[in-house]
C-alpha cells in the first residue's frame, strides 16, 4: 500500500479504504478539549442543539442529535463495546463526555479490524478521559491484550495550585492485538548519559580508562563447575572459565580482560558505552515537550515531540511496516515513520492539516518526497472544488490557500478583517525585512468590490501584494481594478502585479502567484531538514 494522506472522517476512510489486518501500528492522539473545566464536561445537555462544525485545532464533541445517533448506532451493534457504552450512559448521563466516547467507540472497533495479529495500538490522551478510554479499549481489544499505561511528563509542575495538584502528564494506552505482536527489545533502552548517571549505575561503572571510557569489572568464572574443557590456569589462577583459553588470551592482549593485582582472579571490562542503556519503564520523564524555541515546532497546538513517536514506532515495528495515524493533525507520526523507513497512512478531517503535513514532509525530505505518497479526498478538478465549497466554505478556503502554500488566519466571523491567508517572504538580503502577501478567498460569484476591498487591505496591512483566489472567472471590471493597483518592484529589479486574481481552475492547472524570487519563503514554520543514513544503522536519519 502506497503512503497516503486521506482527507475526511476517519471512520468512513477506515471502512472504505483500509483493508482488514493490513496495519502494523496504530498511533492516535484523538482531539479532546482538556482545557475545559472538568465539571462542565458532565453538565447535562438537554434539547436538540445542532452539531458544531469541526474546525482545525478545536475539539467540539457535544451531546446533541448527532451524538445521540452515534451512541445508538454503537449500542445497536451489540458486543462488549455496546455494553460498556450503555454502562457509561447509566453512570455519566447524556453529556459531552458521553458524546466523545460515542465518537471514539466505533473508531476503536474499526482500528481493531485493520490491525494485523502482530500489530499494536498506542492511544494518546490526558487523564480527563483516559480511564473511560481504557475501558473502551478493553472492550474493543480485550483486557488480556492490555500492555501498558504509559505516563509521559508533558510539562513541569506549575505553582499557585490551591485546590489540587497540577495536571502535567499525558497517558498513552498500549495494547497488542495478540500475543504474537511485534516487539523490539533493543528499542526499549534509554542510552546512558555519562554526565548524569543515576547513583546505582555510577557505582557500577566507577572505573575509567585513560581515554575516559567508563567500565565495570565482571565475573569470568563459569557457573557450571563441571566443564573440563574450560578448566585451565590463566595468569596464575586455575578456574572453570566462561571462555576457551585462546579467547581469554586474545581478550587479555586487547586489554578487555584485566588482573587488578598479582594472584587476583582475572575479570572482564564491561564498558558503559557498549551497553544497551537503562531499561525503559512506563513513566517517561526524559522527553521534554516542544517549547517555543524547538527546531521541530510548527505552531500546531497539540504537536507532540518526534522523540516520543520515534520511541513508540521503533518499539512496535520494523522497517517496511505500516503505521496508521487516524487523527494525524500536523503529522508527527507520519514524518517520523517516513524517516524510519516505515510505510504510513494519515487521516484528518481538515484541509488545513493536509496542507501542514505536506509542507512538513517537503521541508524535511525535499520535493522528491511528493513521489512517495498520494492524497485521497482532495478536489482534483473544478467540479470537486465547487462541491467542497458548497459543503463547507471553511474547508474550501483552507484547501484553496493550500494550493499556493499560504497560511490561514483565525477563522472567527468578523475577526479576519478581510484577510483569509498570508504568505511571508524575504527578497532583500541586506534589510532582512519580512514582507507579506495577503490573500482573500471567494467561493461565490466574484465582484469588483472584492478586488477593491483587497486593495484597501493591502494598504492597511502594508503588504507587498494581495491575491484574490476565486471560484469563478473574474469579470472585466475586476481585472481592471486589479491592474490599476500597479506593480511591486523587488530589490532584484523584477516587477510583479500588486493585486492578482487567480481562479481555482488556473491553480489546479499549475499557475502560481507572480511574486519575486525569495531566498526564504515562509508560510508554515519549516520542519528540520532530514538526511537519510544507509539502512541497518541504529538510526536511519539525522536532523540538523
Amino acid at each position: 500500500m502506497k503512503n497516503t494522506l486521506y482527507y475526511g472522517d476517519n471512520l468512513n476512510v477506515l471502512h472504505q479504504h483500509v483493508r482488514e489486518e493490513s496495519v502494523d501500528l496504530v498511533y492516535l492522539d484523538p482531539p479532546f478539549k482538556s482545557e475545559q473545566n472538568y465539571n462542565v464536561l458532565f453538565a447535562e445537555q438537554n434539547g436538540s442543539r445542532s452539531a458544531a462544525q469541526v474546525r482545525a485545532f478545536e475539539d467540539t464533541w457535544r451531546w446533541d442529535q448527532a451524538a445521540a445517533a452515534a451512541y445508538h448506532q454503537v449500542v445497536e451493534a451489540g458486543g462488549r463495546v455496546s455494553m460498556v457504552m450503555q454502562a457509561f450512559r447509566q453512570a455519566l448521563g447524556e453529556n459531552d463526555m458521553l458524546a466523545y466516547l460515542a465518537m471514539m467507540a466505533p473508531r476503536l472497533v474499526e482500528l481493531h479490524r485493520v490491525l494485523k495479529p502482530t500489530g499494536s495500538i498506542y492511544l494518546h490522551c490526558d487523564p480527563t478521559a483516559s480511564h473511560y478510554l481504557r475501558m473502551l479499549m478493553d472492550a474493543a481489544f480485550g483486557p488480556a491484550n492490555f500492555r501498558n499505561e504509559i505516563v509521559w511528563l508533558r510539562t513541569l509542575s506549575k505553582g499557585l495550585m490551591t485546590k489540587r495538584l497540577p495536571a502535567n502528564h499525558d497517558v498513552i494506552l498500549a495494547y497488542q492485538k495478540t500475543e504474537d505482536a511485534k516487539w523490539n527489545p533493543d528499542a526499549v533502552f534509554v542510552p546512558y548519559d555519562r554526565a548524569n548517571l543515576d547513583p546505582k549505575t555510577a557505582r557500577k561503572y566507577r572505573h575509567r580508562d585513560p581515554d575516559g571510557r567508563l567500565y565495570r569489572l565482571d565475573n569470568l568464572i563459569n557457573p557450571n563447575p563441571d566443564r573440563p574443557n574450560l578448566t585451565y590456569e590463566f595468569l596464575g589462577v586455575t578456574k572453570v572459565w566462561r571462555w576457551t583459553k585462546q579467547r581469554m588470551q586474545k581478550a587479555y592482549e586487547q586489554g578487555v580482560v584485566v588482573q587488578t593485582r598479582p594472584g587476583a582472579v582475572p575479570q572482564l571490562k564491561r564498558y558503559l558505552d557498549q551497553q544497551r542503556g537503562r531499561p525503559l519503564g512506563d513513566v517517561w520523564m526524559d522527553i521534554p515537550p516542544i517549547n517555543s524555541q524547538a527546531a521541530e515546532r510548527l505552531g500546531y497546538p497539540t504537536q507532540k515531540p518526534e522523540r516520543l513517536l520515534e520511541r513508540i514506532i521503533r518499539a512496535a515495528t520494523g522497517e517496511g511496516d505500516l503505521v496508521l495515524d487516524p487523527f494525524c493533525g500536523c503529522g508527527t507520526a507520519i514524518a517520523v515513520a517516513h524517516r524510519l523507513n516505515r510505510g504510513w497512512l494519515g487521516i484528518d478531517v481538515t484541509h488545513l492539516a493536509m496542507s501542514l503535513i505536506k509542507h512538513r514532509l517537503h521541508s524535511a525530505f525535499g520535493e522528491k518526497v511528493r513521489e512517495s505518497y498520494e492524497v485521497v479526498g482532495e478536489p482534483v478538478d473544478v467540479q470537486g472544488a465547487r462541491a467542497l465549497a458548497d459543503d463547507d466554505p471553511y474547508q474550501f478556503q483552507w484547501w484553496a490557500l493550500g494550493l499556493v502554500g499560504a497560511r490561514p488566519v483565525e477563522q472567527k466571523r468578523g475577526a479576519d478583517k478581510g484577510v483569509d491567508g498570508r504568505l511571508f517572504f524575504h527578497d532583500d538580503a541586506e534589510a532582512q525585512e519580512t514582507k507579506q502577501i495577503v490573500l482573500s478567498v471567494k467561493s461565490g460569484k466574484g465582484q469588483v468590490g472584492h478586488v477593491r476591498d483587497l486593495r484597501g487591505v493591502v494598504e492597511r496591512e502594508k503588504a507587498a501584494m494581495g491575491v484574490l483566489i476565486s471560484m469563478q472567472d473574474p469579470t472585466g471590471p475586476m481585472r481592471a481594478e486589479a491592474a490599476s493597483a500597479g506593480f511591486y518592484q523587488s530589490p532584484w529589479g523584477t516587477k510583479h502585479p500588486r493585486l492578482q486574481v487567480l481562479t481555482v481552475q488556473e491553480l489546479l492547472a499549475g499557475k502560481r502567484i507572480d511574486m519575486p524570487p525569495s531566498r526564504d519563503l515562509r508560510t508554515f514554520k519549516k520542519a528540520p531538514k532530514a538526511k537519510r543514513r544507509p539502512r541497518g544503522g541504529m538510526s536511519n536519519l539525522f536532523l540538523f
